[in-house]
């Protein structure tokens, strides 16, 4: 649908995302062991590693030298695989865009178990969807829909640049485009199904976002840019004398 660029959003509360950025790092170097590895070892990763949801259900086992993990553990795993380059490079584009300020707004803690919660929830749905794909899901398309989720319900109003359709060029309020991302979801899961793009897991995170972003962001932090700040708002706030006083094959996800 379209490819975020850039958003004028400053940060309020930490200095550095660097939760944002050791994800974006331990993606690239999983994907970079993955793919300078022979095919075996990269086969292994994958189903030791991925989600399969008919050995979660109990419906098939995974062959005994290929299991690194409990099955439970793979409701997380699975995230931090990629399958080409293509898959791995738009799903850290996507976090570097809005996990800086999804972060911001929760804390660097808080933001690692939201993170992995919306993976979690993304699996899940995925799994009740299709419980008896053989077929390991990977990817941390579900991690990012919750964060582009959140990212929405925090600052609707921020404007962004992004490629629309890839090539047009564009400085429009979040709102526009990360709602009709979101929708665009429900609806390839709607009418589309289950194929080579898992859309049910892209739901699960958002719904696990929707909820997460609710009760972990930082006490005070408002939502629906109550409050937008700008960087010369920042630079007002730094003169005390002057400021007021605040008012209230796989399965891709």
């Amino acid at each position: 649908m379209f490819i975020p660029l850039h958003d004028t959003n400053s940060l309020r509360y930490i200095r550095l995302q660097y939760v944002t950025i050791g994800l974006i790092v331990v993606n690239c170097l999983v994907y970079l062991l993955t793919a300078l590895g022979s095919d075996d070892f990269s086969q292994a990763a994958v189903i030791g590693l991925g989600f399969i949801p008919s050995t979660i259900y109990d419906i098939a086992e995974r062959p005994a030298e290929w299991v690194l993990v409990s099955d439970n553990l793979t409701y997380v795993t699975y995230a931090f695989f990629h399958g080409d380059l293509w898959h791995l490079a738009g799903n850290m584009l996507f976090l570097w865009i809005f996990g800086d300020n999804v972060e911001d707004a929760m804390g660097h803690f808080r933001f690692l178990v939201f993170y992995l919660a919306c993976a979690v929830g993304g699996a899940f749905v995925h799994g009740l969807v299709v419980p008896d794909s053989q077929a390991p899901l990977i990817g941390a398309s579900g991690a990012i829909a919750g964060i582009v989720t959140a990212y929405l319900m925090l600052h609707p109003r921020v404007k962004i640049w992004i490629l629309a359709f890839g090539r047009i060029p564009l400085r429009i309020p979040a709102w526009m485009a990360l709602a009709a991302w979101i929708l665009f979801q429900f609806g390839m899961l709607a009418f589309a199904g289950e194929d080579e793009v898992s859309w049910a897991a892209h739901v699960g995170g958002i719904l696990t976002g929707a909820v997460l972003v609710l009760v972990l962001r930082r006490r005070g932090v408002p939502l629906f840019d109550r409050q937008v700040v700008t960087p010369a708002a920042v630079e007002v706030a730094a003169e005390p004398q002057t400021v007021p006083t605040p008012s209230g094959p796989w399965g891709r996800g």
